[in-house]
């Protein structure tokens, strides 16, 4: 995974695939104390202990249709190496939260990617599933829910082309206007 958005739609459908109905996604730059924190937070069925302890090791997946699971032991050895750090906490019936955080100078801190396009496609896919999104900067915070979206009067639906296009081009313009390097 080249970039957060990556992880992020790795760990979102992770979540869907826990039945969870809502996904939110929280990213933060502070230029201020050198960080780029992710967060992702939903509310499936959680995992017990166990499954919380395993689900870095990339030789234990839930899943049955693979051997591996490379997503968050991939996440968690990137934070760690740009100097952060990496947690996930979860509870069954309750849902899963993940973390990770990097220095945002450190060489090996990832790119953010194409955040908006990433909660778009989610939001676009899974039209059972509350997609909210949060990113903040030392400038401001921006955020979306696709249920308040879903909720707005008209007829036309979110995976109509030019409202995926409008909504990418909306989250994606709210995002640059407060990043540090635009």
């Amino acid at each position: 995974m080249q970039d957060l958005s990556a992880h992020i739609m790795d760990i979102a459908q992770n979540s869907i695939r826990a039945r969870a109905t809502r996904v939110e996604v929280q990213v933060e730059e502070r230029a201020a104390s050198d960080a780029l924190v992710m967060t992702v937070r939903d509310n499936g069925t959680g995992m017990d202990e166990d499954t919380a302890r395993r689900a870095t090791d990339p030789f234990f997946t839930s899943r049955t249709t693979r051997k591996v699971g490379l997503g968050l032991s991939l996440l968690k050895q990137r934070a760690e190496a740009a100097g952060g750090e990496f947690t996930l906490r979860s509870t069954p019936g309750e849902g899963t939260t993940v973390r990770a955080a990097f220095r945002r100078s450190h060489v090996d801190c990832p790119p953010v990617g194409d955040v908006a396009g990433t909660i778009v496609l989610l939001a676009v896919a899974n039209p059972g599933v509350d997609i909210r999104s949060r990113y903040s900067t030392d400038r401001g915070t921006r955020s979306f829910s696709s249920a308040r979206a879903r909720a707005l009067p008209g007829e036309v639906p979110l995976d109509d082309p030019a409202i995926v296009a409008a909504l990418r081009e909306m989250i994606g313009g709210n995002i640059r206007e407060i990043q540090h390097d635009k």
